[in-house]
């Protein structure tokens, strides 16, 4: 269940916010981050966008896995800085990495996660909600950690916090943690042995083939 709510989490899905409309049939939530978007109104927004586009477009993404696919991309990309969170989870693996390898492992490990997780975000339970605990300032305000309670029906709520970064002059979230369970680290550790006998072109290679699953250990 980690992964499934990891995913939504890096998409600012599990949660509630002000619900505007959202484009008929888009595919698209017409929403992405913007220079003094704080962290908190990011997660605020986007996950009531994403949310409701899933419930109104649920038949037609049921329909069309592909168009499902574009779209939880698209939303992924606008608020989650994958390069920078690649390079994290590489650690020392990464010294010396060119641009373009760096690239292709993010995307590589962001579109593993999706196409093994994605379609589970349409059986998602509209109704749940989030409860925004605290906008936090770390590293001397260099990052800032938005901890929310998602509230379900029938279980306790569940803790998931989103880091974010600047990038440029907008804040992205590059690590998610689940009940105490890092995006970053839980990738960094899953990797780290692999990462010791074989090269990143090699691990992603085998991300694409799907020979090597994302996955929570």
């Amino acid at each position: 269940m980690i992964d499934r709510i990891a995913l939504a989490a890096c998409l600012a899905l599990s949660g509630g916010g002000a619900l505007a409309t959202t484009p008929a049939l888009s595919g698209d939530t017409g929403y992405a981050p913007q220079p003094g978007d704080s962290p908190r109104e990011i997660v605020a927004t986007h996950s009531g966008l994403v949310l409701r586009t899933l419930v109104e477009q649920r038949d037609q993404f049921r329909a069309d896995p592909d168009a499902l696919e574009t779209f939880v991309k698209r939303e992924f990309r606008k608020v989650f800085d994958r390069e920078y969170s690649a390079r994290l989870v590489l650690g020392r693996h990464g010294r010396g990495l060119s641009e373009p390898e760096l690239v292709e492992f993010a995307e590589a490990l962001a579109d593993n996660l999706i196409v093994r997780y994605g379609r589970a975000l349409l059986d998602f339970d509209p109704h749940i909600d989030v409860k925004v605990v605290a906008e936090t300032p770390v590293r001397d305000g260099k990052m800032v950690r938005v901890s929310t309670e998602v509230l379900r029906r029938g279980g306790p709520p569940v803790p998931v916090a989103y880091v974010f970064h600047q990038d440029k002059d907008t804040w992205r979230v590059f690590d998610v943690i689940v009940e105490g369970v890092s995006y970053v680290q839980t990738y960094r550790n899953q990797f780290e042995e692999m990462l010791r006998e074989q090269t990143v072109a090699e691990v992603t290679r085998k991300l694409r083939k799907g020979e090597v699953d994302a996955r929570t250990q």
